[in-house]
Order: structure tokens, then sequence, then C-alpha cells
């Protein structure tokens, strides 16, 4: 058995953490800003990447009670092969969050089914399970990335967290119905745990083994 590699998670720039995206995660895009990269080393070597953003979602602490300040969203697990579990990966990034933005009270995640993907890392971390969401439509642009309707328009204008930004328009994509992704939650303080510990369901069952579903 090969020894336990030297794990060490540190924040890293731009441009390191979308290097990981575009070569080791599905979507090959980087999430919307605000967001933070915590990028993953094994015994030196660059591995990946974790981010955390507000995601796609607008008003995502809503249904929680929280303001928007207060919630954040784990959008991107970019990891080349590596022998740390992700559930430790994991553990170590939300502990570096938690660090730098102490009014965090809850993280959210979705798993995307429409990728064989269930949130086996998620289930092996003990985050809650909320269920699957509603099915969507999502935008398929002319070099192939796929964007969540929210960030396309007729215009290609549209208000993003409250700045006008430059977006997509319809007639540039190709419109695609997606299956509802599962949604998970991490509380990240025991009030928060005791307010949503309530909604948690039971964990869909998943067919690959639970640690190497990135």
């Amino acid at each position: 058995m090969s020894s336990r590699p030297d794990l060490r998670l540190n924040w890293c720039g731009y441009q390191a953490a979308e290097y990981a995206v575009r070569h080791w995660h599905y979507s090959q895009s980087m999430p919307t800003p605000p967001r933070v990269q915590v990028g993953v080393w094994e015994d030196d070597a660059f591995v990946g990447v974790v981010v955390f953003s507000r995601g796609a979602v607008q008003n995502i602490g809503r249904p929680f009670g929280l303001a928007q300040t207060a919630v954040a969203e784990l959008t991107r697990v970019a990891l080349r092969r590596h022998r740390t579990p992700v559930s430790r990966i994991l553990r170590v990034a939300v502990q570096l969050l938690q660090r730098r933005c102490p009014g965090l009270a809850l993280l959210v995640s979705f798993a995307d089914p429409g990728h064989d993907h269930v949130g086996g890392i998620y289930q092996a971390s003990n985050w809650f399970y909320l269920g699957r969401q509603a099915e969507t439509v999502e935008f398929v642009a002319p070099d192939g990335k796929q964007w969540h309707g929210r960030m396309v328009s007729k215009t290609g204008m549209k208000k993003v967290y409250g700045v006008y930004r430059k977006v997509l328009r319809t007639d540039q994509c190709t419109p695609v119905e997606r299956c509802g992704k599962h949604r998970y939650i991490m509380p990240l303080d025991a009030a928060m745990r005791d307010k949503v510990s309530s909604l948690s369901k039971p964990y869909p069952i998943h067919s690959l083994p639970i640690e190497v579903q990135l």
C-alpha cells in the first residue's frame, strides 16, 4: 500500500484555478465572481482546486432565512489523479473558507445527474441532502459550453448580482432541457445545523465508488 501523501491546501490565483477547472472538471469553465479558490497539493505537486462562489442561484440564502453574504456555494471540485480522499480535501478547504469568511453560516452545492453525479463526495463528507430540483432549461453556446438560464437573455445584457453585465443572447444558443440536480447543504455552526437538520432526506443511491465522483 502506498504511503499517505503530504497534503497541503492554500489559496491560489485565478490562473492556476482556471487551469485545473479547464483540464479536470467537466464544465471546463470558472464560476461567476465573487469567488475564492483553494489550491490542493500532494507532496508539493499541484493536483487541483476547490472553488467557492455565489453560484448561479440569486437569493440562495432566502430559503434558510439567511442574507446572501451568509451563504456560499461549492461550485467546483477540479482534481487530477490524487491519493487523498476527496472528503478530507473538502473538510480542509471548508476550514480555510471559514477562517477567511467568518460570517458564513451555510454552504450549498449541487450534483448533476446529467453527468452521472449523485453527490458521493458530499455523502462521504456528511452534508445534508435536500432532494432533487425541478427540471430546468440550460443553453449551449456555439463553443459547446453550457450556461444557466440566468446567464442568457434576449438582449445580451442582464442584471447579475445587482450589476448589469454582458451575457449571451438566446439566439446565439441552443436550449436544452436538463434533469433536476441533487442539492446538498453543509451548516457551518451549531445553530444553523439545528435549524436545517429537519430538512435532511435519505441520500440517493450511487453506483460508483463514493470517493471518485467529482
